[in-house]
């Protein structure tokens, strides 16, 4: 297996452990501590090695800060973990905070006493984040206080080891575009607007960069490294050459100097000396690297990272890629259907589910011969209650049977050579109340209405959100998480830096791939999220129209549970593209389908709906 189900949350050390951490403040000079979820590359996924919030207070998500003062201690989360932190955490040492209406810069502000010193890991936080409290702080008389080691790991005494996971070439016949030809690309950026050189401080940007993939993050294929890219066209790699092997290094040394991470604060100093302006992300740069380059006495030319753009605008190759691999994702998921179909409600549990379904994955890759390289994340399979919990993470101890009458929601992914997938479909489990029907219908409405969009150059994912969400406000309901998010390219499945919510701003370009998700979910009954990925494209010419559009086509396909859908509160035109749907995947995923009872279940699974 790609996932355990072992419960990594431990709660029952949070009063212990903050007890310790306050005990530390006289002698930091500091009077409250910010831990967020980040490693030392702000990432989203981290290693083992770097869960410091969950060593602290037990809460698992992948979104999330813990602010500890003397008196209080807060873990502020998002609307995905609202219930997740609830049950994960010592409600008597923590208190539940709103990273989205009340992060920790604007709680500092309302809460915070006069002159309150605030010590932070500058290694854990990116520049633009500090910029936030130290404003926040300034307007109380405080400080931010530049901690030259981390508390939390002089405590945690059995701390994993920083990983070494072995780093794999991407060749250009899944990457589509040569490590030189990108790295002459940035070069030639940076030396059009006098820039000395960009700090690459994003993984999965140096992974995209170099044409390498890497094992140290699971789910996540890039490998924990960081580079310099010179306007001369020079780069520089910082990474632990223990991970290369003779592959890798074969294939790096014609295209950049490799270097341990330890050498790169003494070359950013080289490269900064005499003024030298250096471009960094600050959403993605550690404050310990833009410090760096001023202590050397360079320029901090704050921009975006010259490869994130490029790496969400997937080119035509990276896009077939993609394509191929949700064909083969989808066999695997029919498979995993037709035996879920085919269980006596009651006879099967979450885990068991999340086990069949990466059996499957493996078991066509094998077939296929485009091997399963790894699940994109940890597949959430939740019935009933569960489904509730948007980022429900079954475990060993929570695990429960798939009862009759119930909805059985699974959001998963996996890793190929050649793409990335997500994919959410929610099952019915026998019969089920026309409730749930009703709001199974009413996502699915949004679903489409995502899918169906036309849209000018310059939409935003903020523009497109409400299309995903009226269906439900008509009906009293909401969801509270984005509609989309990007997906990179055998990459990170969450890739900015598009995206389809209410704060999305960024253009929505040809090339990008996204989800397309909305869900509903009613506490401690049962939830509902229908996924497809989807990409970016110039959209055909509108009959009568005076200017060009764009659209989204469709990547995944796989069966969308017709017994759940209530025909009557469809449109004509969302019918219509339901039945269409179902119709491409009879006809992408039949020919690979061998088993005559899979092919029979798979064409009663596509019948029309609403004949």
């Amino acid at each position: 297996m790609f996932q355990s189900f072992d419960n990594k949350s431990s709660p029952q050390y949070g009063r212990e452990r903050v007890a310790a951490l306050r005990a530390r403040f006289a002698d930091l000079g500091i009077d409250g501590f910010l831990v967020p979820r980040a490693d030392e590359y702000q990432s989203e996924y981290v290693p083992e090695s770097a869960e410091r919030l969950s060593w602290l207070t037990g809460f698992t998500g992948s979104a999330g800060m813990a602010l500890v003062t003397q008196k209080e201690a807060v873990v502020f989360v998002d609307g995905r973990y609202v219930t997740q932190v609830a049950e994960q955490v010592d409600g008597s040492v923590f208190t539940p905070g709103d990273l989205v209406n009340e992060p920790p810069h604007l709680w500092l502000r309302s809460h915070a006493q006069q002159g309150f010193r605030l010590g932070i890991d500058p290694w854990l936080h990116g520049g633009q984040e500090v910029k936030r409290l130290e404003k926040a702080l300034e307007e109380i008389g405080g400080s931010l206080v530049l901690l030259p080691e981390n508390p939390l790991d002089t405590a945690w005494v059995d701390r994993p080891a920083e990983p070494l996971g072995a780093v794999a070439v991407q060749q250009e016949a899944h990457a589509g575009k040569s490590a030189a030809e990108k790295i002459a690309e940035i070069a030639a950026g940076l030396k059009a607007k006098n820039i000395a050189a960009a700090l690459i401080a994003d993984p999965s940007s140096v992974a995209w960069i170099f044409n390498i993939r890497g094992g140290d993050v699971a789910h996540t294929p890039h490998p924990l490294s960081r580079a310099l890219i010179a306007a001369d066209g020079k780069a520089e790699l910082f990474i632990d050459e223990r991970k290369l092997g003779d592959e890798a290094r074969t294939h790096l040394q014609p295209l950049t100097s490799i270097k341990q991470p330890a050498a790169l604060i003494e070359r950013i100093g080289a490269y900064a000396a005499d003024g030298g302006r250096i471009l960094v992300d600050p959403e993605l740069t550690a404050l310990a690297l833009i410090t760096a380059i001023e202590s050397a006495g360079g320029v901090v030319v704050e921009g975006t990272d010259p490869a994130r753009l490029p790496r969400a605008i997937k080119n035509a190759v990276e896009l077939k890629g993609s394509a191929d691999a949700h064909v083969q994702d989808g066999v695997a998921m029919v498979e995993f259907l037709y035996w879920l179909d085919q269980a006596k409600p009651g006879s099967l549990t979450e885990i068991q589910a999340v086990e069949a379904l990466e059996a499957a994955r493996a078991r066509v890759g094998q077939n296929l011969q485009n091997p399963l390289r790894d699940v994109s994340f940890d597949s959430i399979a939740g019935a009933g209650e569960h489904a509730a919990i948007m980022h429900y993470r079954v475990t060993r101890q929570s695990d429960r049977e798939i009862e009759e009458g119930e909805l059985f929601l699974i959001d998963s992914g996996a890793q190929y050579i050649n793409g990335t997938t997500d994919i959410t479909r929610t099952v019915a489990i026998g019969n089920v109340p026309e409730d749930r029907k009703r709001f199974f219908t009413l996502v699915l409405k949004g679903m489409i209405g995502i899918s169906t969009a036309r849209f000018p150059k310059g939409t935003r994912g903020c523009d497109l959100d409400p299309l995903a969400r009226i269906a439900l406000w008509k009906a009293g309901g909401d969801f509270a998480h984005g509609t989309g998010h990007g997906v990179g390219s055998y990459l990170s499945v969450h890739e900015g830096p598009q995206r389809i919510s209410r704060l999305a701003t960024q253009e929505l370009l040809p090339g990008m791939i996204l989800s397309n998700e909305p869900g509903y979910y009613r506490p401690g009954h049962y939830g509902i999220r229908i996924e497809n990925l989807i990409f970016v494209r110039e959209a055909e010419e509108i009959v009568g129209g005076d200017m060009p559009m764009r659209s989204f086509e469709t990547l995944t396909w796989c069966p969308i549970d017709r017994r759940l859908v209530v025909a009557s509160l469809l449109t004509e035109e969302e019918l219509e593209w339901l039945n269409a749907y179902h119709v491409t995947v009879r006809e992408k995923l039949l020919p690979l389908i061998t088993d005559a009872a899979v092919r029979a279940w798979l064409e009663a699974a596509t019948a029309p709906v609403g004949a």
